[in-house]
């Protein structure tokens, strides 16, 4: 027995251990917390709740198939409710960088709920987990190989759905009212950085709500691959020491609670050796990533100046964006949305790396997918909340790209249909090289009727309806 009146000995396989007195995690997870000094990160609040989610859907299924006590059940049941609420995330020490099963955060879990449930019923000090045990109570029918890649798909369905799709609904509804504001608004089109033939600046706007409605259609098909899950597999997907209706009924009360629709895998050997679904959700968000790294960079692009840049926004005045040079205001918005992309990409990598590490019957790599993953959905909501109501919201067209439309050389383009491409692209050259218009050189070179050149030249009538 300890004589430190701060710590406690707890007794595994491996012998005794001293644990904080007033903690309600127990040596799985204090050996754990002494192995792993890494990187102080800590898996995030969602999967927190997730776990707490599951193990509450685990005790009530127990309870169901009569393989838990009822009055056991019901204080597993409370305590869950506690870890998935949040009051004891402070006891949740282990670091991301750990065993790649997960298995020390699943036994994070099963030490708290079976502490604070024997604390519930007024049994015993912490530690002696009687009569609740975390193995035989808390964990019974799971594993921390069915388990943690549960939680990893139910905190990142619950993410997106409460989180992210919310925000890309809301900057893809901004974009597009600037669509609608800005429909009058004729500029210079650019491809390659050049110059190249009107287009308006309401078209360009709708161009990026399309990217995020598209971005919302595909994290959400993602999110049907996450649904089917591998609880009810246990150690390698064989289900050995599960009852068979446990991981349906389980899920049921999972689903119930959290408004998902979770089901278990047709075939647990997969869903155990693989974290596909994982992969493919990242790969999604590195597209919505980089969707939102493009419209960022235009509208940064298009709000370069004042006076020796594009001009054609005007983006709001949120922060003075020099130490030396006074008056000066950047476009921070888009350069800490740029920041996020590039983040989320780096994620992608290493989940990417993570898809690879699944060798025989189990992926090992799970608890930084899970960081990555999760990261990269609150990252991307964040994002897209500032870059909507921060930056698109207050977006101001300036007269700065209807002026440079008649100074454009590709103007000319529907010359080409009319008097030839190469007799246009010589009026354009001459336009170039004298700094003329192209109006005024076709006026004289083009031998066509005053009419028939505003016609052919109407800026407006090039953008379509």
């Amino acid at each position: 027995m300890s004589e430190d009146p701060h710590s406690r000995e707890e007794h595994d396989a491996l012998g005794g251990y001293q644990v904080p007195a007033d903690a309600y995690y127990g040596i799985d997870t204090a050996r754990a917390n002494a192995n792993f000094p890494i990187s102080g990160l800590r898996l995030p609040r969602s999967f927190i709740r997730a776990l707490g989610v599951i193990k509450r859907g685990a005790a009530l299924a127990n309870r169901d198939l009569g393989l838990l006590d009822p009055a056991l059940a019901a204080a597993i049941v409370t305590a869950a409710e506690e870890v998935a609420g949040g009051r004891w995330d402070a006891e949740f020490i282990v670091d991301v960088f750990q065993t790649g099963s997960g298995t020390s955060t699943n036994m994070n879990a099963n030490e708290v709920i079976a502490n604070r449930a024997n604390e519930i019923l007024g049994r015993g000090p912490k530690g002696a987990y009687s009569p609740v045990h975390p193995n035989d109570h808390v964990n019974r029918g799971q594993s921390s190989n069915d388990v943690i890649p549960t939680a990893i798909h139910l905190a990142a369905i619950v993410s997106v759905q409460q989180r992210l799709l919310p925000a890309l609904y809301r900057l893809e509804a901004n974009l597009n009212g600037k669509a609608n504001e800005f429909d009058s608004v004729v500029k210079t089109g650019r491809t390659h950085l050049m110059d190249a033939t009107p287009i308006r600046l309401g078209q360009e706007f709708r161009g990026y709500a399309g990217q995020m409605e598209r971005a919302r259609r595909r994290v959400t098909l993602a999110c049907e691959a996450l649904r089917e899950v591998a609880l009810g597999g246990t150690a390698v997907g064989t289900g050995v020491n599960t009852h068979p209706e446990f991981a349906a009924r389980a899920l049921a009360y999972v689903s119930e609670l959290e408004r998902v629709q979770l089901r278990e895998t047709g075939n647990h050997f997969q869903a155990q050796a693989s974290i596909d679904a994982v992969v493919e959700m990242s790969g999604q968000l590195r597209v919505v990533a980089i969707s939102l790294l493009k419209i960022a960079n235009d509208i940064r692009l298009m709000g370069s100046g004042p006076r020796a840049g594009l001009n054609e926004l005007s983006l709001p005045a949120l922060q003075p964006g020099s130490s030396i040079m006074p008056g000066k205001v950047n476009p921070v918005i888009p350069e800490a949305v740029a920041q996020v992309a590039a983040q989320v990409i780096g994620n992608d990598a290493a989940i990417t790396v993570a898809g690879q590490w699944g060798f025989f019957e189990l992926n090992t790599m799970m608890p930084v997918a899970a960081h990555n993953l999760l990261q990269s959905i609150e990252l991307l909501a964040s994002a897209a909340s500032v870059l909507s109501e921060k930056c698109v919201e207050g977006l101001s067209a300036t007269g700065n790209g209807p002026r440079l439309v008649e100074q454009g050389l590709s103007i000319g383009t529907p010359l080409a249909n009319v008097i030839g491409y190469e007799k246009a692209a010589e009026i354009a050259n001459e336009a170039f090289r004298t700094g003329r218009t192209i109006r005024d050189v076709a006026r004289e070179r083009a031998g066509l009727p005053a009419g028939e050149l505003d016609r052919l030249l109407d800026a407006r009538s090039m953008t379509g309806e």
